[in-house]
């Protein structure tokens, strides 16, 4: 027979019984829904765990000084001065594996409006970057500060929820003045809550504020009393004054021992540490050692003489977030593959009853010139067909459950059109392989026997 009236007596003979057909059906449709809606649910909530590592910090590396020893007393990390924003700078620009990189400062104090007062548990300067990196650029309220304003170093800041909440009693902080040592900030924007870390620090409990405003206002010679800064709160810094193009010495001569019998450099010009951003979290090792290459040229550090700065990155975490999607995804795949395989032995199982059913058409259609092969290819035929109906049915029926799910439960879900493909590939596969043993079955019966079969 050609394939066209092949299929169509396939076809005819499924619709004969279409109770068995669709019960035969019913376990490829349950195992092809499981595997979608697993794999959906599966990768949406991989997305949402990324993201939130993402926010703790998983896809960042940080820059810090290294320890300075004098007197036979070493300082420990960041007692050196050596890392400037043009450090930052070169990171983003060299590093491949680098998106994004800003240069940090910190600075403490009492925070006051009005009769209201709070100390905080971060007050840092960072750059526009700084913002994308933690994910705050999009504000609860207002509007994130400005290259411009980091360029002028504008007194302005951003406020995390708690400060809000503190300081502002329920009214909007927008637009109002702070003072922080002495120094008027203007609130422009809250950050969007956050929430606790894992180490249970209030990422909301934040003041974050240009950081050539935090070196220039609140710890350099630009700093004044509130009310000479509350009449010039547009005051402008010239960029030579934040990055100097001479007369200024970053580095000392390199020696074994740096810093023992030489002068620190101007702090006012150094930064606290580099922030930086992976474009790959899973080769934080690679971006390390593209950091260092890069910072090691900059510093004009000799072969074999120490590093005077330190790379901390994200590995461990992210490792181990790697380690648990992927066995979350391998237990779903194995569960929903489990399903399938019992909905293709109940194909077999069924195929083999219509075989038997079925005896004297197959002794008919031989005893009229079919061959062997033209029955198995036959039998065969309707159990692919079983299984991609099955399939296309699975592949509505877990795309529906997907849906609901993520609209009543509130999990996230992804759709997953290469999962879609798969099913509907796998569903064929099963029908081949737990279809073919009926179909060589008929395809070997002697053509006599079948006819005189009762």
């Amino acid at each position: 027979m050609k394939f066209i009236p092949l299929i169509k007596t396939c076809i005819k003979a499924l619709v004969r019984n279409p109770m068995r057909a669709s019960l035969t059906i019913l376990g490829i449709i349950i195992g092809i829904a499981s595997v979608i809606a697993m794999v959906e649910i599966g990768q949406g909530s991989s997305i949402q765990v990324k993201q939130t590592f993402a926010e703790m910090g998983a896809d960042t590396i940080n820059i810090r000084p290294g320890a300075i020893s004098k007197s036979g007393i070493n300082t420990g990390q960041g007692g050196r001065a050596t890392l400037t924003p043009a450090d930052s700078e070169a990171v983003v620009q060299d590093c491949t594996l680098i998106t994004r990189a800003s240069p940090v400062v910190r600075a403490s104090g009492q925070v006051i409006y009005g009769n209201q007062n709070w100390n905080p548990s971060l007050i840092e300067g960072g750059s526009v970057d700084y913002l994308k990196i933690k994910n705050w650029y999009d504000m609860e309220e207002g509007q994130p500060f400005s290259e411009q304003d980091v360029e002028e170093a504008k007194r302005v800041c951003v406020i995390g929820q708690t400060i809000a909440n503190e300081l502002f009693k329920g009214e909007s902080p927008l637009g109002k003045d702070i003072r922080i040592k002495n120094v008027t900030f203007k609130v422009i924007g809250v950050l969007r809550k956050k929430g606790a870390n894992m180490m249970g620090w209030d990422q909301d409990d934040a003041i974050i504020i240009p950081w050539t405003s935090v070196r220039y206002r609140l710890q350099g010679l630009g700093g004044s009393s509130s009310s000479s800064e509350s009449s010039s709160s547009t005051s402008k810094v010239s960029r030579s004054d934040l990055f100097p193009t001479t007369g200024i010495d970053y580095y000392t001569s390199n020696s074994d021992q740096p810093y023992s019998n030489a002068p620190h450099p101007r702090r006012f010009k150094s930064i606290d540490y580099i922030l930086a951003q992976i474009s790959e979290p899973e080769r934080s090792s690679d971006a390390v050692d593209e950091i260092t290459e890069v910072l090691r040229a900059k510093h004009a550090l000799c072969p074999g003489q120490a590093d005077d700065f330190v790379v901390r990155d994200m590995a461990e975490m992210t490792r181990a977030f790697s380690s648990t999607t992927e066995m979350i995804a391998t237990l779903l795949m194995v569960v929903a593959m489990i399903s399938l395989v019992v909905g293709g032995v109940g194909i077999m199982n069924i195929m083999l009853v219509s075989v038997t059913e079925r005896t004297k058409e197959i002794g008919l259609r031989m005893a009229v010139g079919a061959r062997p092969k033209d029955i198995m290819r036959q039998f065969l035929l309707e159990a692919t067909l079983l299984c991609l109906v099955g399939g296309i049915l699975g592949i509505a029926l877990g795309k529906g459950l997907s849906y609901i799910i993520a609209n009543t439960l509130k999990w996230p879900t992804a759709s997953s059109p290469e999962a879609m493909i798969v099913a509907v590939c796998v569903s064929a596969i099963i029908g081949i392989v737990f279809g073919w043993y009926p179909s060589w079955k008929a395809s070997k019966m002697d053509p006599i026997d079948a006819l005189r079969h009762e």
